[in-house]
């Protein structure tokens, strides 16, 4: 503790008296719950800007529906995983309290009211707007009782011959109890009787997961002529009474069941982590339930049955009125037919470095070479595998694998190296929400061809993105490293904005391939200069590196911070950058889903800027840039800024060292982001957000539109063709002073085509005036 110094008079002599100063930490200064916004609330928040997306009347009427689904889906999630969690507190009566105050009683009620609250204004959008819209383009979406005769007859020939083989009526009595029904399935309750006897009866019918939700009618040839469409639910309601054959049908109500889907995994007590995630994988469609969803004109003694099969309460209870899940909708967001209705498609470019059937150790050991995904094409990271898995001078790889697709092409190029006599290793997280499954197949598929496969790292979520190669070159043994911000996956690289850095920089691929060692060996972490690694010294060091954003500006250097993440939820982060703020460091951050800071308050984080960018593509990367006093730093990382990142998971943070590409991300990549003023939205101190419009001469600008004209133009330039591209009329960029400005917008993108459907946010013509997971 410092020490101050003062003095006391005596008769013969003046004596020093040592008074303590008391200095308060960033946790006493600015832990006061009122400081922090609830995860949960901020969760829920992104997925009203989600909706927005679908609200705004300039987007692409397929896109619009398109993000309806998403809203669904990520509700989905929400309550399998983060509405579960909160009812076990409850019902364990802990007495834990959340940075922000809130118990877990106040947590839920406020979820409760906040998902009613867009869950109705996601239904009324989908009643009273986009209904009558795709109407006005051709595409119904049919009652069946409003089909005119020869259409029903065709719905129930459909029915008989495609959906009849396939139902199970399932009687529910005292000797026949509820069946468990699977997670998010889609079922009918049927009330009947029979003629001689009054005391009614009931069973639970399966809608069958193998037939399309939303099922299209035959149509002509003419180009004309419509689509029409009815739901899968309503045409066996209908119908249902073919599989109750002399019984007299009281009632017919469709509902939808969602579950606690997390994984309970012990991993000291799991001798087989893999036969115990498979085991707990079966066990999670079987969950507790913690949601009902039921048709709006549902009976209440339907109702009450339904809870009391599911041991629910009124509060778990949603009546929709529509499908009982906007991912029904799915097929008509898929249907390429509806080409004019969606945004108009994308091809990544590729990096001018890396023509095609370039030599990528040969451009990579003169150079480092950074990509900018979905901008940059992916494609040339798999080649690059390839090309290694077939080079007779690679003699090892070895890659973290959290997410990739079931028919990768790059798990293709590992299971090739193998099969070629290669050291492959592949560090695969078992644990990756929701990709379990698909993981546990391609592992074995690894350990068939020969691959060391080592089932992620006891306690920690492997999630992490690293390739190494070692490849006896001409002079040398050399190292070369793929590190990156997004997963190993072909198909979210394509609507996921990351980063990938390549490079044979010698200290850089010691380090990483230290990092290698210690996952896969006995040794501790040993400690590294470039790279940061959770759990064992990110957190620290980024906290250092605000402390010293502090302590410059404090000393009148220039200092800044900018982050761009996910997520924002690590209380001492949060208090570190409130002590930044108050001590004058300008701060910028670009969250795209939960941020737990609350921004623009007085003496606390009145110099702290939060934005959120919800576009066509899915904002993934993370990037951290420090001033540090003229010098600055720039790290990219796999890792978010949450407990989970820094405490139970394996993740990497590396430097951005070569100037040009620290350049690119500082005075271009950020500032586009910064000035966006078309999807971004800014954080209120009161946890809302507010869309971000163009102030006196600024421009209309969009950072996604930007990036992805740029990579147009660099294609255009590749391939030789002359035609101007709007590029071509691009404002320059400004970086030099504290206001960058990216280009102007010089209007939508009126050519609309088809696009792959995905669980991501949509593009809207950038010249409109505007208003999402996991």
């Amino acid at each position: 503790m410092p020490e101050a110094q003062a003095t006391a008079r005596t008769d013969e002599q003046t004596i020093p008296i040592v008074v303590p100063q008391v200095v308060q930490t960033a946790h006493e200064r600015f832990g006061d719950p009122k400081n922090f916004i609830n995860r949960e609330l901020s969760w829920l928040e992104f997925n009203r800007r989600v909706l927005e997306e679908a609200q705004d009347p300039t987007q692409p009427l397929i896109e619009r529906v398109k993000f309806l689904t998403i809203v669904s889906s990520n509700l989905d999630e929400f309550f399998e995983i983060r509405v579960a969690g909160i009812k076990q507190q409850i019902e364990s009566e802990t007495s834990d309290i959340s940075p922000d105050g809130l118990s877990p009683t106040e947590t839920f009620d406020r979820i409760q009211k906040t998902v009613r609250q867009l869950v109705a204004a996601q239904y009324a959008l989908w009643n009273n707007e986009l209904l009558p819209e795709l109407s006005k383009n051709g595409i119904y979406v049919r009652e069946i009782a409003d089909l005119p005769a020869k259409r029903a007859a065709w719905a129930h020939r459909y029915f008989q011959q495609e959906v009849f083989p396939m139902l199970t009526p399932l009687a529910v009595d005292a000797s026949h109890p509820l069946p468990h029904l699977l997670n998010r399935s889609h079922n009918l309750l049927v009330r009947a009787k029979t003629q001689r006897r009054g005391e009614p009866m009931h069973a639970i019918v399966q809608v069958p997961r193998a037939v399309s939700r939303l099922i299209a009618l035959p149509r002509g040839k003419g180009a004309d002529e419509p689509w029409e469409y009815i739901y899968l639910a309503s045409l066996i309601k209908q119908h249902i009474g073919e599989l109750f054959p002399g019984l007299i049908l009281d009632g017919v109500h469709a509902f939808r069941v969602t579950r606690n889907s997390d994984l309970y995994i012990d991993d000291e007590e799991a001798e087989n982590l893999l036969r115990t995630i498979e085991q707990e994988l079966r066990r999670s469609s079987r969950g507790n339930a913690v949601r009902l969803e039921v048709e709006p004109d549902c009976p209440k003694d339907f109702l009450e049955l339904l809870l009391r099969f599911f041991n629910l309460s009124e509060a778990d209870a949603y009546k929709l009125d529509g499908p009982l899940s906007m991912t029904h909708l799915a097929p008509l967001v898929a249907n390429d037919a509806f080409a004019k209705l969606k945004d108009r498609p994308f091809q990544p470019a590729r990096d001018p470095a890396l023509p095609p059937h370039t030599d990528f150790f040969e451009v990579l050991r003169r150079q480092d070479v950074l990509l900018h995904h979905p901008y940059d094409s992916f494609d040339q990271i798999v080649e690059w595998i390839e090309e290694a898995a077939n080079d007779p001078q690679v003699l090892a790889i070895k890659i973290t694998l959290y997410r990739t697709s079931g028919d990768s092409p790059i798990v293709g190029a590992l299971i090739d190296a193998a099969n070629a006599g290669k050291q492959v290793t592949a560090i695969v997280e078992l644990r990756a929400r929701f990709d379990e499954a698909s993981n546990i197949q391609w592992a074995r598929r690894l350990e068939e061809a020969g691959a060391h496969v080592i089932y992620g790292v006891v306690g920690l979520k492997t999630h992490s993105k690293a390739l190494l190669i070692v490849r006896r070159d001409a002079d040398q043994l050399r190292r070369y490293v793929h590190l990156g911000t997004g997963n190993y996956h072909s198909r979210t690289a394509r609507i996921y904005t990351d980063f990938s850095l390549l490079t044979s920089e010698p200290q850089l691929t010691e380090e990483v391939a230290t990092v290698f060692n210690t996952l896969t060996g006995l040794a501790g972490y040993p400690g590294l200069k470039k790279l940061m690694v959770s759990p064992f010294d990110m957190h620290s060091r980024v906290i250092k590196l605000i402390e010293r954003e502090r302590d410059n500006a404090l000393a009148g250097k220039p200092a800044r911070i900018v982050a761009k993440l996910n997520a924002l939820v690590d209380q001492e982060i949060i208090e570190k950058l409130y002590e930044a703020s108050c001590a004058d460091v300008t701060i910028d951050l670009v969250v795209r889903g939960i941020c737990c800071l609350r921004p623009k308050i007085p003496d606390l984080s009145e110099n702290i800027r939060v934005i959120s960018i919800v576009g066509r593509f899915l904002e993934h990367s993370r990037i951290f840039h420090f001033e540090n006093a003229g010098q600055p730093k720039v790290f990219l990382s796999s890792a978010d800024w949450m407990p989970r990142n820094f405490y139970r998971r394996i993740e990497l943070a590396f430097p951005v060292e070569n100037a040009t590409l620290r350049d690119q991300i500082i005075k271009e990549v950020l500032p586009s982001l910064l000035n966006d003023r078309v999807k971004a939205r800014g954080l209120q101190s009161d946890g809302s957000y507010r869309r971000l419009k163009p102030e006196g001469s600024e421009p209309r600008a969009q950072a996604q539109w930007h990036f992805r004209e740029v990579s147009r133009e660099r294609t255009k330039k590749m391939t030789g063709s002359k035609k101007k591209s709007r590029a071509d009329k691009l404002i320059p960029i400004r970086v030099a002073s504290d206001n960058p400005v990216i280009p102007a917008d010089p209007g939508p993108d009126r050519q609309l085509s088809s696009s792959a459907f995905a669980k991501v946010t949509a593009d809207k013509p950038p010249s409109a005036e505007t208003t999402k997971q996991s």
